[in-house]
């Protein structure tokens, strides 16, 4: 009897993993429950390090220009993130759970107690954020203070931190309906709008803080304006297509 000379063509892993990539970046909406665990896992993961690589990169831009301006303004930058730090904790956690909610109901099958849930997460988000912004408006002087803050910072950092801390809810809303669109299998979508909130935010830093063209020079001020006008712009976004797609999550 004689062997087959032909051979099943095997595709590279490399490729695989590079075609993966690609998938995870652009967005799938592929059935996590019928997909292996580890490509499923995958293709979640990339979107989320991604996500959090974005929000760190709004910080990181306000270093760069802001560095300009002095040590004590980059130790303003430093010390509200260390209070944003907190916020970030509290708004990980919120996701964490929310997908978990969010996942089990798609997985059973319960679009609409999913739908549900994602509106409850949204309005935990909104109360979660109030505290911070009432500390951040009302004693971001003593806050500053209380982190051992220089005399400069205290008098011209103190916009700054009222400004992060007081537009806070932004925050906490891109990571609480990027778990809902994660729990639902769609992990890309915040992720693009955060990276073109991203790009905002690099536009508007130094027309703000240097005052190019025909803006003021706000200097500390300024980045801050700037980066909840990005983070706004992401929140706002998010917030359109949570609403178109709440349809989809119950149907599902």
């Amino acid at each position: 009897m004689e062997k087959s000379t032909h051979s099943i063509p095997v595709k590279s892993p490399k490729r695989n993993l590079w075609k993966a990539l690609l998938e995870a970046i652009k967005g799938t909406e592929a059935d996590y429950t019928t997909i292996s665990l580890k490509r499923a896992i995958f293709l979640l993961a990339v979107p989320m390090i991604l996500e959090l690589v974005m929000e760190s990169t709004f910080a990181l831009v306000d270093i760069y220009f802001v560095g300009k301006l002095g040590a004590s303004a980059v130790a303003t930058v430093g010390l509200t993130e260390t209070y944003l730090f907190l916020l970030y904790s509290i708004g990980m956690g919120l996701s964490m759970a929310v997908t978990a909610i969010i996942a089990r109901r798609i997985g059973e099958k319960k679009g609409e107690n999913a739908s549900e849930s994602a509106v409850q997460s949204i309005i935990l988000a909104i109360l979660s954020a109030i505290p911070f912004s009432i500390a951040g408006i009302f004693y971001a002087e003593e806050l500053l203070a209380l982190m051992g803050a220089d005399s400069w910072t205290l008098t011209y950092g103190t916009s700054y931190l009222q400004w992060m801390l007081g537009g806070n809810v932004v925050i906490l809303l891109l990571f609480v309906i990027n778990a809902v669109f994660r729990g639902a299998g769609d992990a890309a979508i915040v992720m693009w709008v955060l990276g073109i909130a991203n790009g905002i935010n690099i536009v508007l830093d130094p027309l703000l803080i240097f005052g190019w063209g025909p803006f003021p020079a706000m200097g500390l001020e300024g980045a801050a304006i700037a980066t909840n006008i990005g983070r706004s712009f992401g929140g706002t976004c998010t917030n359109i297509i949570f609403s178109y797609s709440v349809k989809r999550i119950e149907e599902k």
